[in-house]
């Protein structure tokens, strides 16, 4: 009886919508700041509409004050989801971006890499991306640097990690990694 009245406490706790603390600011915007860099602040720094950060039920959202103010009329245990889901909490405190962040990280990223059309459905599929899919890639992304991946008509497909530096992709084989897949638009809905 007491494991029960401990769990059924504990979820209703995680059902109330509520800023994030210091601790889970931080750690979102580490990881958010591995793809988009310093251009986190223009997330909170917007010129068409305020913006903030709230936490349901172990997930980030970004909202906007009007979206916020109206989804206050609705109970915490009715309401599903609000604004943007950039990613989820774990048990040990760890952050997990989601794909749906994917908008936000395409708007601000600070590096970019264009796959071919040849290449798309092959990353689309959770396949890393070789050289020989590679397009362009944006200056100065380094190795193990977080990157959009964008197909060539400028449509954001996922995100993952540099295996190379950009530098250094120009002497590489075609079937050498380039990119390291992490998530993907067809991998969400897959799952």
């Amino acid at each position: 009886k007491k494991l029960t009245s401990v769990a059924a406490s504990s979820s209703t706790a995680n059902t109330t919508m509520r800023p994030l603390n210091e601790q889970e600011m931080t750690t979102m915007f580490q990881k958010m700041a591995v793809f988009i860099g310093h251009n986190v602040k223009n997330l909170l720094q917007r010129t068409d509409d305020k913006h903030v950060f709230r936490l349901h039920k172990d997930r980030a959202y970004y909202i906007g004050e009007r979206v916020l103010k109206a989804s206050s009329s609705i109970g915490s245990k009715e309401l599903v989801s609000m604004g943007v889901c950039v990613g989820k909490f774990s048990g040990t405190g760890k952050f997990r971006l989601h794909i749906t962040s994917l908008p936000l990280l395409a708007q601000y990223a600070k590096h970019k890499v264009w796959v071919k059309p040849a290449s798309e459905m092959s990353f689309l599929y959770g396949n890393h991306v070789l050289k020989a899919g590679v397009g362009r890639i944006s200056d100065g992304a380094q190795l193990q640097s977080g990157v959009v991946v964008f197909s060539m008509s400028d449509i954001p497909l996922g995100f993952g990690v540099m295996a190379r530096a950009g530098m250094d992709v120009k002497g590489l084989g075609p079937t050498d990694i380039v990119v390291l897949h992490q998530v993907c638009a067809v991998c969400f809905t897959l799952v």
